[in-house]
């Protein structure tokens, strides 16, 4: 007999059972994407997202995409696939640290909008201001009357920020409690992942339920038409890659703006002779 998630943790991360018109040949017996399907189709994605940057920076686009959820829910690997093939110039990541005591004292977005795009530019906030919503108030770091003020002007930056002319589009990786269980205790099984279980990690797996009011509260006050919430389920990583960039690229109408292929030039004779290579100093060869 199944277990009973806690109650309360009624995220869906994913089910084993497929949406009619997907193939069941490239899924595992327990609904995983195989890794042959993923790999050809990551390769294609990241193709077309070369593409989308170079019609993003040919119309002066400004696009911001924002990265919530639980901690190991994949957000940093789907950003990861995001720059993995595009120029840092073009598509940049925002993960910012706790903020200043000076921080702190300012008004609560001031320090996300420095990162704010520019025209041709598209910015991947890893997390966002919806710490406030998310982590800083069911770990108590907020009082309630910065929460319930958070809550009120969120909603209204963010139309500003679209009536500025701001392409918003917010993910939210969703994972069941069970599967976040399973990739702790496997970063927790090795030494060398063992540094991506923080003490705050484990206070999120046990206050699986207090993170889950804290979403569907956001999702009530944030949720809004301008810039919808967009759920990524994630107990697959390889689908939720795929689906989370596939569903980017929907956003635009680009075009391939791609430049030709260019002719190398010669190198231009200059008449220079070189120091001796025997005064440099050169690393070990041990490979």
């Amino acid at each position: 007999m199944a277990k009973k998630p806690p109650e309360g943790a009624d995220d869906v991360g994913g089910s084993a059972e497929l949406p009619p018109g997907l193939d069941p040949k490239n899924y595992s017996s327990k609904g995983h994407l195989r890794s042959t399907v993923y790999d050809a189709e990551m390769a294609r994605l990241q193709e077309q997202l070369v593409l989308l940057q170079y019609w993003i920076i040919s119309q002066g686009l400004k696009v911001l995409v924002i990265f919530e959820g639980r901690g190991s829910a994949g957000k940093g690997g789907v950003i990861k696939r995001i720059t993995e093939r595009t120029s840092p110039r073009t598509v940049r990541v925002v993960a910012l640290p706790k903020p200043t005591e000076r921080q702190r004292t300012q008004w609560y977005f001031q320090r996300y909008v420095e990162h704010l795009p520019a025209a041709g530019e598209m910015v991947l906030f890893d997390r966002s201001w919806y710490n406030r919503s998310n982590v800083e108030w069911v770990m108590g770091y907020c009082t309630e009357a910065e929460h319930d003020e958070f809550l009120r002007s969120c909603p209204e930056f963010e139309r500003m920020l679209v009536r500025s002319g701001i392409l918003v589009l917010k993910y939210w990786f969703s994972v069941s409690f069970e599967e976040q269980r399973r990739r702790f205790q496997a970063r927790n099984r090795e030494p060398l992942r063992r540094w991506k279980l923080s003490e705050m990690d484990l206070a999120e797996h046990e206050l699986y339920v207090r993170y889950s009011m804290a979403k569907d509260t956001t999702f009530q006050y944030t949720d809004i038409k301008q810039a919808p919430w967009y759920v990524v389920p994630s107990d697959d990583k390889r689908a939720a890659r795929l689906n989370c960039i596939s569903h980017l690229l929907s956003q635009f109408d680009y075009e391939d703006v791609a430049p030709d292929v260019v002719d190398l030039p010669a190198m231009k004779e200059i008449a220079y002779m070189r120091p001796p290579m025997h005064e440099q100093t050169f690393v070990p060869r041990v490979y």
